[in-house]
């Protein structure tokens, strides 16, 4: 008995086989992907975002079998490669590689913003995380946040910082920094990371 089911189990694998081969071809052309994927950069080439990028394609590509394509889109804070994301073909071959500007950005610019955030788009998985830091010419007198403070406040004109671009992180938590210290402190905002 055991040797018939047996039997019967094999013709039923090999009739499911010879069921599936006239719609092989088909599965195969539909399967993901078939064609080269594009990550956006919404941010000029050279700065964090753009390299981590760069690298994610490349491991993808091999994962994938698949050509991974960096488009660097840059303009009004991350906002032109993001639209351009947006309203792209929900198809899955174009990604967005998303920064802090991309939660920023809403509040920001929400009544001149072309696409909807939270609507348009959909998170696909977390990539990194880059931490902010004072960072400062060994030639700056001030040794201690407190000395630079009190540097920036003494000085006329203030100091000045730069930042990867208005409404980053960076811009951001340095305003944060001066309303909370009372330092006089001037933004200076580069067009993307390599820039500054």
């Amino acid at each position: 008995m055991t040797r018939d089911f047996r039997g019967r189990r094999l013709v039923l694998r090999a009739g499911a086989a010879g069921l599936a081969l006239p719609f092989a071809g088909a599965f195969a052309q539909a399967a993901f992907p078939n064609r080269p994927l594009r990550i956006v950069v919404p941010f000029p080439a050279g700065g964090i975002v753009d390299v981590t990028a760069r690298q994610l394609g490349q491991k993808l590509a091999e994962s994938l079998g698949q050509p991974v394509v960096i488009d660097n889109r840059a303009g009004a804070s991350g906002s032109v490669g993001t639209e351009f994301v947006a309203k792209a073909p929900p198809d899955g071959y174009t990604l967005l590689m998303a920064f802090d500007t991309h939660a920023v950005n809403p509040h920001i610019y929400k009544a001149n913003l072309r696409y909807d955030t939270f609507k348009d788009l959909v998170p696909v998985s977390t990539v990194g995380s880059i931490p902010l830091l004072f960072a400062a010419p060994p030639a700056l007198p001030a040794n201690t946040i407190a000395e630079l403070v009190q540097m920036a406040k003494a000085k006329a004109g203030g100091l000045s910082y730069g930042s990867v671009g208005a409404g980053s992180s960076g811009h951001l938590a340095a305003e944060q920094f001066r309303l909370l210290s009372g330092a006089n402190l001037v933004h200076v905002p580069f067009k993307g990371g390599a820039p500054g």
